[in-house]
């Protein structure tokens, strides 16, 4: 029954991915990552407008970009903060009015930092989650003590036991931690070589690269893979059918975190009033239990993180570690395209 309710899982957001989840009278579209279409997060909304917004999904940034960069609407979308950048340069969001969102105040100020989100034109990214990437494994079947390091995903004992995400900033956030890189604003050639040649190595062992979470959760659900470099969801949805999972963020090299939030799509189909109304729902503090629930994810909110007692933040593997981190912030748009054609290559087998 457990592993059939999460081929369902997968198999929905596969569809998903090709198709908005509600066909509807909803005049906001949201182009969101699959799962995210989580009432709690939106209730505010539905509160007021009787109806929830429209989604369509995506299960990568790169694919979500490419789609709005080649002509689809929709009135918002959410990226992580390394994607920002390239939205800007495009001319394909516009800033959100500050004046309109009473609840910005509340956001910790470490995710705003940047230039890239806020000047004085306004707001352009409001973040709103964050999660970390970090060893998913099985622990029935994974010694605690083969996950303590990294280098458990190039240890010839769990080849084609390991899964990957499809996603270039995770996969080279791996690769720069497990080769002694934590900041990866800052990277040298040497540096990249050296994470590239890491990453063929891991490449022997992987049986697949995952494209959604439910996707990942599916295949370490079946047995087929025992460790995965994971986000906070998968590891989530595993939990809430009670398969056996551990989340180990303390590895010796360290682990990863990320921030994602919503920006504004200039020449969206729907009512501007109702993109707003969307953000403020998510950004109640209410928002918080909702999207640590069914997603796993902290929240931007300083406020909303208040709702979680500090044991729950630490078993959803957002709470404070003692192990270096290699944060996922915007970093320069040229190496993240190196790192995309390296990434091709590998998964090609070059």
């Amino acid at each position: 029954m457990k592993k059939s309710s999460l081929l369902l899982v997968s198999a929905a957001a596969a569809l998903a991915l090709s198709l908005p989840a509600k066909a509807g009278e909803s005049s906001l579209l949201v182009f969101d990552w699959a799962g995210f279409e989580v009432e709690g997060l939106y209730q505010a909304y539905k509160d007021k407008y009787g109806d929830a917004p429209t989604y369509s999904f995506y299960g990568d940034d790169d694919e979500a970009y490419q789609k709005i960069a080649s002509g689809f609407k929709a009135d918002v979308a959410h990226p992580c903060s390394q994607m920002v950048s390239k939205y800007r340069d495009a001319g394909l969001i516009e800033p959100w009015d500050p004046a309109k969102i009473p609840a910005l105040a509340d956001i910790d100020p470490k995710y705003l930092d940047s230039p890239i989100f806020k000047d004085d034109k306004g707001v352009w990214f409001i973040p709103t989650d964050w999660g970390a990437a970090a060893i998913a494994y099985n622990p029935e079947e994974v010694p605690a003590e083969d996950v303590a390091s990294l280098q458990v995903f190039v240890n010839p004992k769990y080849q084609g036991r390991i899964s990957l995400p499809n996603s270039s900033d995770d996969v080279w956030s791996l690769a720069y931690l497990a080769t002694g890189v934590t900041d990866w604003t800052k990277v040298t050639d040497e540096q990249f070589a050296a994470a590239a040649a890491w990453l063929r190595e891991a490449h022997k062992n992987v049986l697949s690269y995952w494209a959604d979470p439910a996707e990942q959760a599916q295949t370490m659900a079946s047995g087929e893979v025992l460790i995965s470099w994971s986000w906070n969801d998968g590891v989530t949805a595993l939990r809430n059918e009670n398969y056996p999972v551990a989340f180990q963020r303390e590895a010796k090299e360290g682990s990863a975190t990320f921030f994602c939030g919503y920006v504004n799509l200039k020449d969206g189909p729907g009512d501007e009033a109702r993109a707003y109304d969307f953000m403020n729902s998510w950004l109640r503090p209410e928002a918080a239990r909702a999207l640590l629930d069914n997603i796993g994810y902290g929240h931007s909110s300083l406020k909303a993180m208040e709702t979680i007692p500090l044991e729950e933040q630490v078993t959803a593997g957002i709470g404070p570690v003692k192990a270096p981190i290699l944060p996922q912030v915007p970093n320069d748009p040229q190496q993240r395209e190196k790192q995309l054609a390296e990434f091709e290559k590998i998964k090609a087998g070059f």
